[in-house]
């Protein structure tokens, strides 16, 4: 079974997609005449603006929402794993799909912004929602949402939760009970029972709740990472020019011992890079829609800047620790079974791909390097779990729109609970692979509908742009004048 999920990952992950998502992240930053940098005054102003009314959530509330879906279990094991299978040149690849993805982030929110529609006091919204009414294309609509369903709902749930329970059973020495029952062997998850008992409680209060959690949890667990990270760097500060000559030199085909596997490198920035900070994958736009903006494009300027914070930010602290104490291996071959045989380098033999932050931290707080990870990787992977409900629930909402959907809904969250605990009993590996095939899958079909839709997206952009260069602080939208159907929210609205 491991061999058949490894397969299909690498199918869903071919050569042909890694570039199609880089090219993707060009194309609209060249489109958009890099907004990233030449709007970054803007993102940080829309980032605090205040809801005017109580429909929705705010600006930032969806940004944190959104960046607890982003800053996850990536931003840790992804990114010792990008090291391990690509070298320290991968981490300049997860740079620049963080530059590029940025601006996919912003149309893909952009649109959701256009095409959400009102339930209640909340909105709802996403890829499903824009392919539908700005493609006309409902089979397609239908086909992202079931993906996304399956993934968010039952795929990449478990990576998160493994995480959790590996870097607890790293930390504190604890591991899962084995039970005899009915002539059976079951492995029993406490910290699994756990994580389930409190998304129990979060996940059955809505959106709101979902908002109002992130909202307190993702400040205070991105700043006390990078935090730790910055004392770390400071610490190791004469180091930065030789870390930096490494990541260049390794990304290039410059390096003596990593600079044969740059194309491995790339495949491997840009597979973690996306999987971390999910820009062009379709699960930003969700938490994008739920916002009160008046204008479509503020809230797609505030999703790419949530980009710039996940890799950046908290991805570049993890791998400057990891690369400053040498706390890493990078493996060349593997046999049959997965296994790794050598090594480019194995500065950390008994330690697994799992433990290299653990490791670093430790090298300099013995003490509490372990434990700290630890609590910090439950506070990102949690609320990362926290975000793929409300995705899953959003698309549920959209396949049954019309209908009474509530049993369905207990449904979801039943087998979203039961995917949570089955994370934490389940290999590493198992766990990756499933969750590789959901991201890339929905990234496939995502992608694809956003460069469809380009047009209608660039139209939002320039009318931001033209309002903003008269000197209007806070722009409106009206559709009808920019040619643009099927905005019914913003239409009955205005």
């Amino acid at each position: 079974m491991e061999k058949l999920i490894s397969t299909i990952s690498s199918y869903v992950w071919s050569d042909f997609f890694i570039y199609l998502c880089l090219g993707t992240g060009l194309y609209f930053s060249i489109r958009t005449g890099f907004l990233q940098v030449r709007y970054l005054k803007d993102m940080l102003r829309l980032l605090f603006a205040k809801n005017k009314s109580n429909s929705g959530i705010s600006s930032f509330q969806a940004f944190a929402l959104a960046i607890s879906g982003r800053v996850g279990t990536g931003n840790i094991v992804g990114v010792a794993t990008a090291i391990y299978m690509g070298g320290p040149g991968a981490v300049f690849w997860m740079w620049v799909i963080a530059f590029l993805g940025s601006s996919s982030a912003f149309i893909e929110s952009t649109l959701a912004q256009v095409y959400k529609q009102k339930e209640g006091n909340n909105f709802r919204g996403g890829p499903a929602f824009y392919i539908e009414k700005g493609l006309g294309v409902k089979w397609y609509a239908l086909l992202f949402a079931i993906i996304t369903v399956v993934s968010t709902g039952f795929l990449l749930p478990g990576v998160q939760s493994n995480a959790i329970n590996g870097t607890i059973t790293n930390a504190f020495s604890y591991s899962n009970d084995v039970v005899h029952f009915a002539g059976t062997d079951w492995t029993i998850s406490y910290v699994g029972l756990a994580i389930i008992a409190l998304l129990s409680v979060i996940i059955i209060g809505g959106v709101k709740r979902l908002g109002q959690v992130s909202e307190f949890i993702v400040p205070f667990m991105a700043g006390a990472y990078i935090l730790m990270a910055l004392i770390i760097i400071g610490l190791n500060i004469t180091h930065i020019p030789d870390v930096f000559s490494m990541i260049f030199s390794s990304a290039f085909s410059m390096h003596s011992t990593f600079g044969g596997i740059v194309g491995t490198a790339i495949a491997w920035g840009v597979k973690r890079g996306i999987y971390s900070n999910e820009a062009g994958q379709g699960t930003g736009p969700h938490a994008a829609a739920a916002a009160q903006v008046n204008h479509p494009a503020q809230q797609g300027l505030v999703q790419a800047f949530s980009v710039y914070v996940d890799t950046l930010f908290v991805c570049t602290a993890t791998a400057l620790m990891i690369l400053f104490t040498d706390q890493f291996n990078v493996v060349s071959e593997f046999n049959a079974k997965g296994e790794a045989t050598s090594f480019l380098v194995n500065h950390v033999p008994n330690v697994s791909v799992e433990g290299f932050t653990q490791a670093a931290v430790a090298h300099h707080f013995p003490a509490i390097g372990n434990q700290f990870v630890a609590i910090a990787l439950f506070f990102f992977a949690f609320t990362t779990i926290m975000a793929y409900y409300y995705f899953a629930e959003t698309n549920v909402a959209y396949i049954f729109k019309g209908k009474k959907n509530q049993l369905v809904i207990w449904v979801l969250r039943i087998v979203f609970l039961f995917s949570v605990y089955y994370g934490t009993i389940k290999t590493a590996k198992q766990a990756w692979d499933l969750g590789d095939i959901g991201v890339g899958l929905m990234a496939w079909v995502n992608i694809i509908a956003i460069l469809l839709l380009s047009k209608i997206g660039m139209k939002v952009w320039k009318d931001y742009v033209t309002q903003r260069k008269q000197g209007v602080e806070d722009p409106t939208f009206e559709p009808k004048k920019l040619g643009i159907k099927n905005a019914d929210f913003w239409e009955e609205n205005k």
